[in-house]
């Protein structure tokens, strides 16, 4: 039976591995091929030869690679797993068939890759194997995989050493192999209804469409300094004045904030863009997506996140914030209190927000911090105060607010969509406002573009906007409650010895 070389500290097991390395070079046998030809996969090999009887053997020759991930020695006969991407299949090596070869496989230790030609069977107990007719050693493995019961626990070394827990975790790789289909599926969907998909500037001089902070780098070649874009918006809005009617991107945005179980500093967005619609069109929109997928992909509209079963069907809730905060608290009507009184609630609730006293935003911030966590089925929450944002119109019914609408699902704010800015004059007021704040020591505020307002003046047709989280959506789908489960690599502060010194940014 396999030994337990987890008892023994990891540099040895490494000169172990290192002394059989240099073994194999010795006798000829290249360690680290260039490639290898296979046939099949293992899911497909179990799907086809399910049908087997147990101990039938057939004629049928297969050639598999992957990951050596157990090993059961028995003398002159040997079992072992192999792992590929889409599972995983027993191999069963004989001594009188290998001949010398089985030596090479005797030597073979977990975490190698291995490319196998063999027959396809089924054992006595009933699980679809290949006897191993050739054999091929494809990367030697010198740093063994975590402990093979338990793989990595410690969640500060699952996010940090990801390969090693890809390697040795199914489900971690199925959560990655599910985004991956999530994206194309929210894709074809798009451009069934005629979006063109786009890409805007990373790297962009004046950064905007999001109250964030930007990270800053430095252009050594044309001195001056850039942003990683925070949001593809004012880029995309562009387009529309260039004569596009429907835009997307799927893409990376960086935002400097703070790190938890729902914000990662690079996170991927959808922004879509429709000319001559509003946000009851991206309402619409949204629905439609979020319930196209799980269909697609899922056959289910049902998701169970926490201790919640999530319905995405449509249609949603929709309820405007001054009615939420009614409904949810017992604040009742907010826009009857006084500024007095909506500050006693924030002193109340210890609720604060960046900056000087504004109503509006006082009024959202008192949303966010007593109402979010309440809303679990999906609902849009409409009609926000108009301090909100500079990039949106006005409600068409109550100037106090405006048509942008946030899409909430098990108390996560998913998205957000307005019925988009388009009067140059006004757009450049509000900027210009936004501006004064920044000046004044706002971290989110948006700078002035003028290269935008320019744009607009152009003609800009009436726009309907949204903006959704794909990490979001499937952490929803997956049933993940931290996005760095879905994430292929999150964001992780570096490891620095004691000794070494933090080195500064320089320009």
């Amino acid at each position: 039976m396999e030994r337990d070389i987890r008892v023994q500290p990891e540099n040895v097991l490494i000169k172990e591995r290192l002394a059989k390395l240099k073994e194999l070079k010795s006798l000829k046998i290249d360690p680290y091929p260039y490639r290898y030809s296979k046939t099949h996969d293992a899911k497909q090999i179990q799907n086809a030869f399910a049908g087997l009887e147990p101990q039938e053997h057939t004629n049928e020759t297969v050639s598999i690679a992957g990951r050596m991930m157990t090993k059961r020695d028995m003398g002159k006969a040997s079992f072992a797993n192999v792992a590929d991407q889409t599972g995983s299949i027993q191999i069963y090596a004989k001594e009188d068939i290998l001949k010398d070869k089985y030596k090479l496989f005797k030597r073979l230790d977990l975490g190698d890759f291995i490319g196998v030609k063999g027959h396809v069977f089924k054992t006595k107990t009933g699980e679809v194997s290949v006897e191993v007719k050739e054999l091929t050693i494809l990367a030697k493995s010198l740093r063994p995989l975590p402990e093979k019961y338990h793989g990595l626990k410690d969640p500060e070394l699952i996010y940090r050493q990801r390969y090693a827990h890809l390697a040795t975790d199914k489900e971690a790789r199925d959560i990655l192999i599910i985004r991956s289909k999530i994206i194309s599926e929210v894709r074809k969907i798009l451009e069934e209804k005629g979006f063109v998909e786009v890409e805007t500037p990373m790297l962009q001089p004046i950064y905007g469409g999001a109250n964030a902070r930007p990270f800053m780098t430095h252009h050594n070649i044309l001195h001056f300094d850039m942003y990683l874009k925070i949001s593809p918006e004012l880029y995309l809005k562009r387009l529309l004045v260039g004569g596009f009617e429907k835009v997307f991107e799927i893409g990376k945005n960086f935002r400097n904030e703070g790190i938890d179980h729902k914000h990662n500093p690079e996170f991927t967005m959808l922004e879509a863009y429709q000319a001559y619609a509003d946000y009851n069109d991206m309402m619409e929109l949204t629905e439609e997506l979020y319930e196209r997928v799980a269909l697609k992909i899922f056959d289910t509209t049902k998701f169970k996140l926490g201790n919640n079963i999530i319905d995405v069907k449509r249609p949603w809730r929709r309820i405007s914030m001054i009615d939420a905060i009614k409904k949810h608290t017992n604040i009742g009507d907010i826009t009857k209190l006084s500024d007095d009184e909506i500050k006693d609630i924030m002193r109340n609730y210890n609720i604060k927000f960046e900056g000087d006293y504004i109503r509006g935003l006082a009024i959202a911030a008192i949303f966010e911090e007593l109402v979010e966590d309440k809303l679990i089925q999906p609902t849009f929450i409409t009609d926000h105060p108009r301090e909100t944002s500079p990039l949106c119109k006005v409600h068409r019914k109550n100037p106090l607010f405006i048509e942008r609408f946030e899409p909430f699902i098990a108390g996560m704010e998913v998205g957000n969509a307005y019925s988009e800015l388009n009067d140059p004059i006004e757009q450049k007021t509000l900027l210009m406002g936004q501006a004064q704040q920044l000046r004044a020591g706002s971290l989110e505020a948006h700078p002035m573009d003028e290269d935008f307002i320019q744009a607009i003046e152009m003609g800009m047709p009436p726009t309907g906007g949204l903006g959704l989280g794909i990490d979001r959506m499937v952490m929803l789908f997956t049933g993940k409650e931290s996005i760095r489960d879905v994430i292929a690599f999150p964001t992780m502060k570096p490891v620095m010895s004691e000794n070494e010194p933090k080195k500064p940014y320089k320009p």
